[in-house]
């Protein structure tokens, strides 16, 4: 990876255009097969990988628009960032339907897509998830093995600042349908998050286990924990004319921590893959 880093600077203070645009092939290929990543996990603690951000950055602004010929249709984007070429060695399902694994992205095999879903640039999904239909994975977010993302959901991306972690779903989660899960938030292991939940940098999550808030911290993102099972709730405002009027905002809950009951609820069709 270092050695990959080291050509990307030097091709982006040349800012020479054809050997630009090789460099950037590159790392877009390594990107898709895994060798490189927007962020990892190292010793417990997600980091982002910033030269990578950087990367794909600079391949949207030396990108010039084209139309670009399609299998079934021609579209338009930049030169630089094409549809991802998928193939039978790849292994990854992809139902017809208006779907798109955009060039750059890593996709393992065993990997559902529905249709119409979108798996953006930067993104890494692993082995034996489920993207349902009408699913976003956006640009750099991470997504862990056996993950089902339910119909409408939205993992959020975060490309930029390219310091900022993206969103990250670590194995084994369940996200119910119409969630939104955006601005670097971290699912821990097992967790499920429940049918129209919404969570971001700004939401506090209640847990009704320990009667205490999650919040974002200054140097850690919202992090939902291991096995914890989330649901749509409220909270009464506490000041003002809607503590007079009895408004309540929206606050996720933890209703509880994970259990086999709750395996059995979410327990993947293995006949439909």
């Amino acid at each position: 990876m270092q050695d990959l880093k080291n050509i990307f600077e030097e091709a982006a203070k040349k800012d020479e255009r054809e050997n630009s645009h090789k460099v950037f092939a590159r790392i877009r290929y390594a990107l898709e097969k895994g060798e490189i990543r927007t962020a990892q996990n190292a010793n417990g603690k997600w980091v982002v990988n910033t030269w990578i951000k950087e990367a794909i950055l600079w391949g949207f602004r030396m990108g010039a628009l084209s139309e670009i010929p399609g299998k079934s249709w021609n579209y338009f984007d930049k030169d630089t960032i094409p549809v991802q070429d998928i193939n039978l060695d790849k292994g990854v399902r992809l139902v017809p339907g208006g779907s798109s694994i955009r060039s750059g992205c890593y996709v393992a095999k065993g990997t559902v897509v529905m249709p119409p879903s979108y798996i953006n640039i930067g993104a890494y999904v692993d082995e034996g998830c489920m993207i349902d239909s009408h699913a976003l994975v956006g640009s750099c977010a991470q997504v862990g093995k056996n993950v089902h993302l339910s119909a409408a959901s939205q993992i959020g991306g975060v490309l930029e600042p390219v310091g900022a972690l993206p969103v990250i779903i670590e194995d084994n989660v369940f996200i119910g349908g119409n969630c939104g899960i955006y601005e670097g938030t971290i699912i821990k292991r097992n967790a499920v998050i429940g049918t129209g939940v919404i969570l971001n940098a700004a939401t506090p999550v209640f847990d009704n286990t320990t009667g205490e808030f999650i919040k974002k911290m200054d140097e850690s993102p919202l992090t939902i924990p291991e096995n914890a099972v989330v649901i749509a709730g409220s909270r009464p405002i506490t000041s003002g004319h809607g503590k007079e009027k009895g408004i309540h905002v929206y606050c996720p809950v933890i209703i509880k921590y994970r259990d086999d009951k709750t395996g059995k609820s979410i327990t993947l069709e293995d006949t439909l893959r």
